[in-house]
């Protein structure tokens, strides 16, 4: 009888090097965010601010993993690991670099032409090049195989039809990454497929806004209508586009941003509760927090294996799927608490409004980088059990 695979999270420890860099880190966001003015009223990494990207490249802190003849730092994951964190815990406006550091560059280093390489990311470590992810379709979900959108070869390059949607950021950045089928027909599933490196300023495309429950425009619905772009903009060997999609979303699953995009609220809750809690307060206070650090170690873990040069995207969907649950249930463990235990009525009313906002958020978490049933479906083959 075979053995039954299972997950594994080795401990992980940051070195006294990142956590040297964590200091470094502090002190330049103590200095720069309160001189920054954003469109948001909450702290959030999706805030979208060219000044704080352009000031965070400057000190060396975009990109810091990448070779520096790229403008990278040669820094490792780990370090890499510890100014994610610091960017979320502070509600850093990181939202126009974010895509392009976590796997839109790592993607061009890998697969990309030196030709790309050398044009786009010394752009992306100064603050200055921004990226969205042209994956997900109508009517497709997360089943990244049954993308529609077609690019037919044409002389010097391809002719794009096709519809992306839920594409953050796409009315703000440079460029899309977009996965088309480039051969082969739409039964083909995973053959077939690659990616392309569109400039989104190219003649026919348009980009139509999705409005939020929060009332904000992050995602976009984004159509190629007779779009030509060159041979160039090809990432890697026609048909490549699956291998590379999978490796990508490892970056984006599995980073803390998948734990930490609501720590304002919980930060806000520990405050209006006061600094002695009542000993059920307390008690909920110290679960959310127990289930946040479980979280943290389990994410330092597949950092750590991605630092081995190991590929744990089983891991990584496991990690973002409890990431989703514990996001999810956060405002509203957080606002019932709140309703008993805040120390005024002046503080209830502010929390109120942070934790309603969260709330309408929250079931953004279940599709962005995959959705809970196709994540739960990755584990399941990972373990052997479908």
């Amino acid at each position: 009888m075979s053995a039954i695979p299972k997950l594994e999270f080795p401990p992980f420890r940051l070195p006294p090097s990142a956590e040297a860099l964590r200091t470094e880190v502090r002190a330049f966001l103590k200095t720069t965010l309160p001189g920054l003015k954003t469109e948001d009223r909450y702290p959030s990494w999706n805030t979208p601010s060219p000044e704080f990207s352009r000031a965070l490249g400057a000190q060396g802190l975009i990109g810091i993993t990448w070779p520096k003849k790229y403008g990278g730092q040669e820094r490792s994951f780990l370090d890499r690991y510890v100014v994610t964190e610091e960017l979320l815990a502070q509600g850093a406006p990181a939202g126009l670099h974010w895509v392009a550091d976590r796997q839109s560059g790592p993607l061009l280093l890998r697969f990309g032409s030196e030709e790309q390489r050398e044009a786009i990311l010394p752009r992306i470590t100064r603050g200055e090049c921004y990226f969205c992810i042209g994956m997900s379709e109508p009517d497709s979900g997360s089943d990244l195989a049954s993308v529609r959108t077609r690019a037919e070869p044409v002389p010097g390059g391809f002719r794009v039809n096709g519809t992306k949607v839920w594409t953050s950021g796409a009315h703000r950045t440079d460029y899309c990454i977009a996965l088309v089928r480039t051969s082969g027909q739409h039964g083909d599933r995973q053959r077939g497929l690659s990616q392309l490196l569109i400039d989104l300023k190219s003649p026919g495309i348009s980009i139509r806004p999705i409005i939020n429950l929060a009332g904000r425009h992050d995602w976009n619905e984004v159509t190629f209508s007779d779009c030509l772009v060159p041979e160039s903009a090809l990432i890697g060997g026609e048909g490549d586009g699956w291998l590379q999609v999978t490796s990508e979303l490892a970056f984006e699953r599995s980073g803390p941003e998948r734990f930490l995009t609501n720590f304002h609220v919980l930060r806000e809750l520990v405050r209006v509760v006061g600094r002695q809690p009542a000993r059920r307060a307390a008690s909920v206070i110290g679960r959310l927090v127990a289930r946040l650090w479980t979280l943290r170690q389990m994410s330092l873990a597949v950092c750590g294996m991605m630092e081995a040069g190991q590929s744990p995207a089983i891991e990584a969907a496991l990690v973002k799927d409890l990431g989703t649950i514990f996001q999810q249930d956060l405002p509203e463990v957080a606002r019932l608490l709140a309703e008993s235990d805040a120390t005024t009525d002046e503080d209830m009313a502010d929390f109120l409004d942070i934790a309603q906002h969260a709330t309408m958020m929250a079931p953004a978490y279940t599709i962005q980088g995959g959705t809970t049933q196709v994540l739960r479906g990755m584990v399941a083959r990972g373990l052997g059990l479908r």
